[in-house]
């Protein structure tokens, strides 16, 4: 994580989304279409300060410090960050381009109902597809000496030709609580997506970010199952420390 972040102030939300409403009668958008778009976006941003009203000042900054990490990043599987709105009397907010991306861990539960006929089906191949995006995401984060702490698939978007990029790990904590769990400190953790070293010592690094990875992986080939639900999330240290694992899912074929 950078030491210094400088957030670039964006107004307030209306005024954010004002000039957003402007900029298209330059590219001569359809209206309803734009408002639509509008309309998602304020939907997105809302859901991505969600709850922040009720946080510390020390969460909030907490929060904002970890979005800026991917502020002025480019790269084609790395969501990176517009700017943050900052105005008295409310939240502040991050952020993010829109493109009619879709929380990929919300993307894969829907393909679990593709047996009914609801969604689509996804290949190994696509599986595998998307899990190299994530790779090339997180091999430029590094080369910046970024760790990103909470790498999973909460923490990415996928659009519909399955492009998925990577974002900041304050982009869900308040979509997926069940993820998070709190072990007695007042911080909430996504303890089952966590090396053991980072789990009992707060250590990260970019192997614990592989750990990580290993994880994502999993919920990429069970349809973003809940990893390690039969484990108390007290007992995750002494689960990992005696040598177990996620087992190999059932779809998963041994070449992967």
């Amino acid at each position: 994580m950078k030491s210094e972040v400088h957030i670039r102030k964006v107004g307030t939300r209306d005024e954010f989304l004002t000039r957003i409403l402007d900029a298209a009668a330059l590219i001569k958008k359809p209206e309803d279409q734009l408002r639509r778009t509008i309309r998602d976006l304020r939907t997105r941003v809302a859901k991505c300060m969600y709850g922040a009203d009720h946080a510390s000042q020390v969460q909030v900054s907490l929060l904002l410090q970890e979005g800026m990490t991917m502020y002025g990043l480019s790269h084609k599987n790395v969501l990176s960050v517009l700017g943050v709105s900052i105005e008295d009397h409310t939240a502040p907010f991050l952020i993010y381009p829109y493109r009619g991306d879709t929380n990929l861990k919300r993307f894969l539960q829907t393909c679990k109902l593709s047996a009914e006929g609801v969604a689509r089906v996804l290949t190994t191949q696509e599986v595998v597809a998307m899990a190299l995006q994530i790779v090339h995401a997180m091999q430029f984060l590094h080369k910046k000496r970024l760790l990103h702490r909470d790498l999973a698939t909460r923490n990415c978007v996928v659009d519909q030709q399955l492009k998925v990029q990577v974002a900041d790990n304050a982009l869900s904590r308040d979509l997926f609580p069940a993820d998070y769990h709190c072990l007695g400190d007042n911080e909430n953790r996504p303890v089952k997506w966590l090396a053991i070293e980072s789990l009992v010592h707060a250590n990260f690094s970019t192997a614990s970010d592989v750990w990580s990875f290993g994880v994502l992986l999993w919920e990429l080939t069970t349809l973003a199952q809940q990893p390690y639900v039969e484990v108390d999330p007290f007992e995750m240290a002494a689960y990992l420390r005696d040598g177990y694992r996620l087992a190999q899912p059932v779809n998963c074929p041994d070449e992967l």
